[in-house]
């Protein structure tokens, strides 16, 4: 691995905000985000990126590189979820299993956010049809999941008392995905003198705030990482190489139809990274008997610290090896 990727990436500031949001935790700080503050920069974040990838998009020619990615990112989102779900039932109950199963098979977008941060810190250019193929992504996995456990628990003699219409609703109108898409079609239409007239808002403060909200997140994935090691191996151990194995194996995939290292770069994360605002508010609905303690920790405070320190690094070399 060219180690002067992993120096950059582990030295730029966001990131170290977020370890300096663990080491707080660690040393008992009272170091707080207001909750009504956290809230708004991650609804800021995405806001940004969605119209800023609109404003991309509105530039591009749709083409069949565009129109593949859309197809690959579903696909996905409905593969992942069966396969971890199968590896999951090893060691978890059907519920626990399709929660986690969704969480990973649907898409982080502060991960995919932190990924275009190191692009433009790299200066290696990426599509704005990509924040497209990020939000056709958080759905699909939930549904897939709960369509699991649906099955298994009917084989089982369980009981349903859930609608699949009703999780598929919520799913797609979820805030964050909503959010995403409306600013990207906003985004796209909005002509450039319009887009220029909020730059300040929408690019100039864009990493100060990633930088604030990355702090939240590693305040938050501190308080979690205590109880999660408790509970064994396997859940540790899946949360770090199944991100791993999706990565690498889409940053070779992506060889077939996608040219620019940036889009494959952020094609692996969104198939390598997991959901822990998602798909857990639709798991509370799904799957109450899931256990919260076990599946937002593995997305959350080890998979989503991986994935922004090392993670990204270890694909784009993988990326850069391949022709």
């Amino acid at each position: 691995m060219d180690l002067h990727l992993l120096v950059d990436n582990l030295s730029n500031p966001a990131l170290l905000f977020f370890f300096l949001g663990l080491i707080a935790v660690q040393l008992k700080s009272d170091l707080r985000i207001p909750e009504n503050s956290s809230k708004f920069i991650s609804l800021y974040l995405l806001l940004s990126i969605g119209f800023k990838g609109g404003q991309e998009l509105s530039h591009s020619t749709i083409d069949g590189e565009i129109i593949w990615s859309l197809f690959f990112g579903i696909f996905l989102a409905l593969i992942v979820p069966i396969y971890t779900y199968y590896i999951l039932r090893i060691k978890f109950s059907i519920e626990n299993s399709g929660a986690i199963a969704s969480a990973y098979g649907s898409v982080s977008a502060v991960t995919f956010v932190t990924t275009i941060s190191f692009l433009e810190m790299e200066g290696i250019p990426f599509g704005g049809h990509m924040v497209a193929v990020m939000a056709l992504m958080e759905a699909p996995s939930i549904i897939i999941g709960v369509l699991l456990m649906a099955i298994y628990k009917r084989k089982a003699g369980g009981d349903e008392n859930f609608s699949l219409g009703s999780i598929a609703y919520h799913s797609i109108t979820n805030g964050s995905v909503l959010l995403i898409l409306g600013s990207l079609v906003i985004g796209y239409v909005a002509s450039d003198a319009q887009a220029e007239g909020i730059k300040p808002f929408t690019t100039d403060l864009f990493k100060g705030f990633l930088a604030v909200f990355l702090l939240d997140m590693g305040i938050t994935s501190g308080r979690k990482l205590g109880s999660f090691l408790k509970k064994g191996w396997f859940a540790l151990s899946f949360a770090i190489f199944i991100p791993v194995l999706n990565g690498v194996l889409v940053a070779i995939a992506t060889t077939f139809f996608i040219e620019e290292p940036g889009n494959r770069l952020l094609f692996s994360i969104l198939g390598a990274s997991a959901s822990y605002i998602a798909v857990p508010a639709a798991m509370k609905l799904a799957a109450p008997k899931a256990n919260p303690s076990l599946y937002i920790p593995m997305a959350l405070a080890i998979t989503f610290p991986f994935n922004i320190t090392f993670g990204m690094p270890l694909y784009l070399y993988v990326i850069n090896l391949m022709p």
